[in-house]
C-alpha cells in the first residue's frame, strides 16, 4: 500500500484544497490512504472518513506550547497550546498514534533535542523525511529516532494538490493503529522529490 501520513486540506489556513480534489489526486498518484493533519482541526479528516473511508486515516496536526504533533487513528480534535505531554496522552487515550513532524526544523516551532528525548516515551512515530524542512533538520530527526529506536515516516506535508504524490509509505496492508505501526516499522520510504522553495507547517 502507498500512504502518505501527513498533508493538508482547505480545513487549514494555509491551503485551499478541497476534499474532493484530495480524492482524485490521490487515485492519480495512486495513494492507497492519506492521513489527513489539518491545523488544530480534525473537522476535514473526518468528514473525509465519511465520504471515503477506504482513503482516509483521521489525523490532526496540533500546535502544542513547543513543537508540534500530529495525532493518527483519532476521532476527536486535539485543543492547540497544550503542553505536548498533555496533547501525546490525548492521542493515546483516543487509541490513537502519536507522530511527531519536522521536529527539529527551526523555520517551525520545533522541540529541542533534550526535550524530545524526555518526550521519546510518548512518541511513535518520527517524520525523518519532510520537504519543507532542511537537510540538516531531516537528519537530526533520522539521527535520534535511530538513537531512540522510534518507527519512522516520511510525509509529503501536502499543502495543494501539486505537492501530493511527492513522498509515501510503502507497506503492508493492516488494521488498526497497531498493526499499522507495526508494519510501518518494516515499511520503504519513497521520495520522488526533494525541492521545496519555502516552509510549510
Amino acid at each position: 500500500m502507498r500512504v502518505d501520513l501527513h498533508l493538508h486540506s482547505r480545513y487549514s489556513h494555509d491551503s485551499s484544497t478541497t476534499l474532493e480534489a484530495l480524492i482524485s489526486r490521490a487515485r492519480e498518484c495512486g495513494l492507497d490512504r492519506i492521513a489527513l493533519t489539518d491545523h488544530n482541526t480534525v473537522e476535514g479528516a473526518l468528514r473525509l472518513a465519511q465520504i471515503a473511508p477506504g482513503l482516509a486515516i483521521v489525523g490532526e496536526e496540533a500546535k502544542t506550547r513547543e513543537g508540534e504533533v500530529i495525532g493518527l487513528f483519532i476521532t476527536r480534535r486535539i485543543p492547540p497550546y497544550m503542553r505536548p505531554e498533555d496533547a501525546m496522552d490525548q492521542i493515546h487515550e483516543m487509541g490513537g498514534l502519536v507522530y511527531a513532524p519536522h521536529p527539529f526544523d527551526r523555520n517551525r516551532a520545533h522541540y529541542s533535542p533534550e526535550r524530545f528525548v524526555e518526550l521519546a516515551s510518548r512518541i511513535d512515530i518520527v517524520e525523518v523525511y519532510n520537504p519543507w524542512a532542511d537537510a540538516s533538520a531531516n537528519r537530526a530527526a533520522a539521527d535520534m529516532a535511530a538513537e531512540l529506536g522510534k518507527v519512522t515516516a516520511s510525509g509529503s506535508d501536502s499543502h495543494g494538490v501539486d505537492e501530493m504524490g511527492r513522498s509515501w509509505m510503502e507497506l503492508e496492508d493492516f488494521e488498526g493503529p497497531a498493526d499499522f505501526l507495526d508494519k510501518l516499522a518494516r515499511a520503504k520510504h519513497v521520495i520522488q522529490s526533494s525541492s521545496g522553495s519555502g516552509r510549510r507547517a
